[in-house]
């Protein structure tokens, strides 16, 4: 199962076919895709489950109809064991963006997380997870697989928020902070940090 979120309703892709309670199932090979994001978007639908016998088909279907691009980003624990944030739209979120041509996510992931906040020497510690959601480009849905590391900094200098991103503050937060800021944050972003605090 995946859940790819439009703003923070998901479509979830499931090859378990399930009775209607509340939420809509449509056939993931047929379905009219911007008719399903139109109707998360207004509020119609919590969620959506799009159905495909094949589990393992799932995701690449999917990817077929919608088109996709990578991403990389981070969560970044300095020497006090504070995790970096940024804050976007008003919205705390994650140092994160798209793959160039040709770079691989590892180094993607490493060079947004330095543009977006400033914050130099880091180091991958280990892959987290996939997060997927749906964004608008030239008046078409893509779909945005980004990748997740975990990554450590000894830096301990001024933070620059990338103001040209649209970024307003890059700031270091306790884990009991972080908790705090995923009342104000993105679905698929609380998803990460609370499974990363959770398994401390």
């Amino acid at each position: 199962m995946y859940k790819i979120f439009v703003n923070d309703r998901p479509i979830i892709l499931t090859n378990v076919m399930m009775k209607e309670d509340g939420f809509k199932v449509f056939l993931l090979k047929s379905v009219e895709m911007n008719y399903v994001i139109r109707k998360l978007q207004r509020n119609n639908l919590s969620e959506v489950y799009l159905y495909h016998p094949d589990a393992d088909k799932l995701l690449s279907i999917f990817k077929d109809r919608m088109g996709y691009i990578n991403a990389g980003g981070g969560l970044v624990k300095n020497d006090k064991n504070e995790l970096l944030f940024i804050e976007r739209n008003e919205k705390w979120d994650l140092p994160k963006g798209r793959a160039e041509k040709g770079e691989d996510i590892e180094t993607t992931s490493l060079r947004e997380v330095e543009e977006e906040t400033g914050v130099q020497n880091l180091s991958i510690n280990r892959f987290l997870q996939e997060t997927y959601h749906i964004y608008k480009n030239k008046g078409k849905y893509n779909l945005k697989i980004t990748y997740w590391y975990l990554m450590e900094t000894d830096y301990s200098g001024e933070l620059r928020p990338q103001t040209e991103e649209g970024i307003t503050q890059a700031v270091w937060k306790t884990n009991e902070q972080a908790k705090v800021a995923m009342s104000n944050s993105y679905a698929n972003v609380v998803l990460l940090t609370e499974a990363y605090l959770a398994s401390l």
